[in-house]
């Protein structure tokens, strides 16, 4: 399996998250968290299993439960996580999002 790496911006939406839900609800937070994380492991178990974001280099995988994606895209030497975004709020604001180690 490739590791992962979680790009600043997309770790800095995936708090705000969580703490969203946290708000709203006690343990909602801890809940959306332990999805996101799930859907993490399937992105790197099977990289090459979600569909491509329209015409772009990243691949995007549904969030169980939650309306989010997880935004990835594959390198030689591991899976970079570009965004964790909301499935209607502002469709493809990171698309200009380029991994910072491409190799």
């Amino acid at each position: 399996m490739k590791p992962l790496r979680i790009e600043d911006e997309a770790e800095a939406e995936f708090k705000a998250a969580t703490d969203y839900y946290e708000d709203k609800r006690a343990g909602l937070g801890l809940a959306f968290e332990e999805k996101i994380r799930e859907a993490f492991q399937r992105i790197q178990r099977n990289p090459g299993l979600f569909p491509f974001y329209k015409k772009t280099p990243f691949q995007k995988c549904l969030v169980e439960q939650f309306p989010y994606l997880v935004f990835y895209r594959e390198l030689e030497q591991h899976i970079t996580i570009v965004a964790v975004a909301h499935g209607r709020r502002r469709p493809g604001y990171w698309r200009k999002r380029k991994p910072t180690t491409e190799n």
